[in-house]
Parts: C-alpha cells; sequence; structure tokens
C-alpha cells in the first residue's frame, strides 16, 4: 500500500522549514563533534600527562627503595587488566577506568619481576568537564536551531504569501476578472531590487493588462460592427416586406430575420462581456414562470414541477435562459424535450445524440462545430452569460439512457414558510 502524505507537506513553507532543521541539525552535530573532540582530547591529554609525570617520579622512589606515596603501588588492585598486560610486555600506558564510582585516569609501567607499577589520579572533574561541554552544545545547538527555524520560517513565509497573492490573482483572471492585479510595491519603485517573487508578479501584471486591452478592443469591436448592422438590416427588413408573395420573398425574409437575431445576440453578448449588465431581481415561484416561459416560445415542450420553490431573480433573464436551452434542445437534439423543476434547480432535456465532450467539459463555445457537423452557435454561450450574471450555476451533461442535459442552479435562501 502507497504511502500518502498530508497535503500540507506540499507546501513550500513546510520543504523550507525541514530543510532549515535537517541542516541546522548537521551542522550543529558536526560542529558538536568537532568541539567535543577537541576539548576531550585536550582534557584527556593533559591528564595523561600528569599520571605519566607521576608515574616517573614513583618509579624513582621505587627504584631507590623509597617509600612509594598513596594513590601509586605494584600491582595495586582496581588496576585495568589492560594495563597490566601492557606493563607486561614492558611498555608503558595511560587508561581511564572507574574506581569506586569515580572516573580514575591510571599510568602504569613495568619493574623488575615482570611486575606493573602504577599510578591513579582523580579524573572526576576533566569527565565532569566534558559531559559539562556535551550538555552545552546540545542545549545551545537546540536553542540555535529554534531561533535559526523561526527566522527561516518567517522569510520563507512572507514569500510565500507572496507568490499564494499572485496564485489567487491569476485564478481571478482566469475566471474573467481581468481588473485583478497583484500591484506587488517591489515593481513600482524602480529603486528598489526586485526578486523573483516580484519579477513574477510584474509580469503576471502586465499580461494581464495587455490581455485585457486585447479583449475589450475585440468586444468594443464586435459590437460596434453589431450596432452599425442593425440600420441597413432595418432597411432590408423593411424593403423584403414590400417583395410580392412568393417562394424568393419568403427565403429573403427568413435570412433577413436571421441576420437580425444574430446581431441582436452580438450585442447581448458583448454586453455579457463588458459585465456591465444589472439585475432586476424579484421573488418568483419557480414552477410556474418555467411553465409561462415555455408555453411562450410554442413549442412541444413538456414541464414538470417536482418541487416548487420562490426564487430571487431576474424574471426577463431567467426566460432567456430558459427560452436558449429549450430552443437548442428542439434544434439539436431530439423529443420528447422535458422541462423538469425540483426546488431551485431546472433542467432540461431532449433525447438526441447529447452534448460533445468538448461542451461537456469546457462549455460553450461560439459558433464551435465538432467534425463538420452544425455548431451550437450563440444561444448557449449567452445562457451561460445570463446564468452569471444571475449568480446561477449552468452545468452541461448527458443522460445514461442517452440524451444532453443541462442543470440550472439558481441561488436559493429557504424563507420561513416558504414552499417546498
Amino acid at each position: 500500500m502507497r504511502l500518502r502524505l498530508p497535503a500540507w507537506t506540499a507546501t513550500l513553507t513546510w520543504k523550507a522549514a525541514l530543510f532549515i532543521t535537517v541542516m541546522c541539525c548537521l551542522l550543529a552535530a558536526m560542529l558538536g563533534a568537532l568541539v567535543h573532540v577537541a576539548v576531550t582530547r585536550q582534557t584527556v591529554g593533559n591528564s595523561r600527562d600528569k599520571a605519566l609525570t607521576k608515574l616517573q617520579d614513583v618509579t624513582r622512589l621505587y627504584e631507590a627503595g623509597d617509600r612509594l606515596p598513596p594513590g601509586a603501588g605494584l600491582d595495586p588492585p582496581g588496576l585495568p587488566d589492560g594495563l597490566r598486560e601492557l606493563a607486561a610486555e614492558g611498555r608503558r600506558g595511560t587508561m581511564v577506568a572507574d574506581l569506586g564510582g569515580r572516573p580514575t585516569m591510571w599510568a602504569a609501567g613495568p619493574v623488575d619481576g615482570g611486575r606493573a607499577i602504577a599510578t591513579e589520579i582523580d579524573y572526576t572533574q576533566g569527565a565532569r568537564t566534558i559531559d559539562g561541554l556535551d550538555r552545552a552544545i546540545f542545549g545551545s545547538s537546540v536553542l540555535a536551531i529554534g531561533a535559526t527555524l523561526l527566522v527561516g520560517a518567517f522569510a520563507v513565509t512572507r514569500v510565500t504569501r507572496r507568490l499564494h497573492q499572485t496564485a489567487t490573482v491569476a485564478r481571478r483572471i482566469s475566471a474573467g476578472d481581468l481588473d485583478a492585479r497583484v500591484n506587488d510595491p517591489r515593481t513600482k519603485d524602480p529603486s528598489r531590487a526586485q526578486d523573483e517573487v516580484a519579477a513574477v508578479a510584474g509580469a503576471l501584471d502586465t499580461m494581464a493588462s495587455s490581455l485585457q486591452g486585447k479583449l475589450e478592443s475585440e468586444q468594443r469591436f464586435t459590437a460596434d460592427v453589431a450596432h452599425e448592422l442593425r440600420t441597413p438590416l432595418t432597411g432590408l427588413h423593411a424593403a423584403a416586406e414590400l417583395l410580392p408573395p412568393g417562394r424568393p420573398a419568403e427565403l429573403v425574409r427568413d435570412r433577413v430575420q436571421t441576420m437580425r437575431v444574430l446581431t441582436e445576440d452580438l450585442l447581448e453578448i458583448s454586453r455579457l462581456d463588458a459585465r456591465r449588465e444589472q439585475v432586476d431581481l424579484d421573488r418568483h415561484p419557480l414552477g410556474p414562470l418555467a411553465v409561462r416561459a415555455v408555453r411562450a416560445l410554442g413549442t412541444d415542450t413538456e414541464v414538470r414541477v417536482e418541487r416548487d420553490v420562490c426564487v430571487e431573480t431576474d424574471r426577463r433573464r431567467l426566460e432567456r435562459v430558459l427560452g436558449n436551452l429549450v430552443g437548442n434542445a428542439h434544434k439539436h437534439g431530439r423529443t420528447p424535450v422535458v422541462v423538469t423543476v425540483d426546488g431551485p434547480v431546472l433542467s432540461v432535456r431532449d433525447h438526441g445524440d447529447g452534448f460533445p465532450d468538448y461542451l461537456v467539459e469546457h462549455g460553450p463555445q461560439r459558433f464551435r462545430t465538432e467534425g463538420g457537423a452544425h455548431g451550437h452557435g450563440l444561444g448557449l454561450t449567452i445562457a451561460a452569460g445570463q446564468a452569471r450574471v444571475l449568480g446561477a450555476r449552468l452545468e452541461f451533461g448527458n443522460a445514461a439512457d442517452g440524451g444532453a442535459v443541462a442543470r440550472l442552479t439558481l441561488p436559493y435562501a429557504p424563507t420561513e414558510g416558504a414552499a417546498g
């Protein structure tokens, strides 16, 4: 079974804190080991020199036949076996060993008869010095690691906070808020040195400004073209009405009407893209509203009200969304087309081939066609834009047994005594 770490362990702050902690521990361990070895070597060396000096003095006294001082003797009890063997081989040596519960520095050498003459020096103070040093190294290392970790975490958190802000702005721009900017103060003052985060923030702001300018230019172009087309189309429509009855006149009138509808749709899309639409909110029972909107279309559409509620919405915009969804179902799907009201959720289903994959995954795209088939035009794009103005969520999917399903979820706050 693969071990999965918590999501917070993937953050840059946690990784930086872990790296700083590991590096501080390694550095503290290395420095502590070097100091420990150096001090221990010096302390043991001083005690060894004292023990060997005392051993020389004791050896002279023994050779002169004088009485040996306290802490010296021939083969004294407690002498480490290693030193006995070393003296038996005719060599001198020192060793730290425990004697009566206290650390002792022993020095031993050979004398006549294969015996060992030895001296002892109390090593308690040296052992305490080394133990105290080890505790000081450990305590100072813990304090240094803690202080370094706090300072490092503070510094990294400042960087990650700026990165999070930049990422948030990028997501807002992706969602359509082209006015969003990071506005990092480092990018506003040329005299201040810029780090990598400021460079990314500045590049994002520049990209957003350029993108906003291009989109606004395209929106103005679309609106201007649609607006300029209205006048000649109005005249063309009036002229078409004067044509003598017949099939050619019907074709001309039909094409002129199609162009007028397309022009109005382009104007509506340009207003939606500008995000300047204002909603006229009022409370409406959703079931009767859906029935009236579908009946006004004059199509063979069934309306099922499973659970009716009162919603606060813009009736005209909601009827526009519902009309476009029903019209798309009849145009690109197959009957029966069913509109279902289930609380604040309106769904429109047909029994055709369903929505194409690109539309389900990415939403409606203007004039998009798939494999040479007839595209979905602007109806679903307008429906999605009006749903956004209403604060509703419009989702596109396909039923398991075939057919396209468009589901509109309206904002809904239940009130006491409300229907449903």
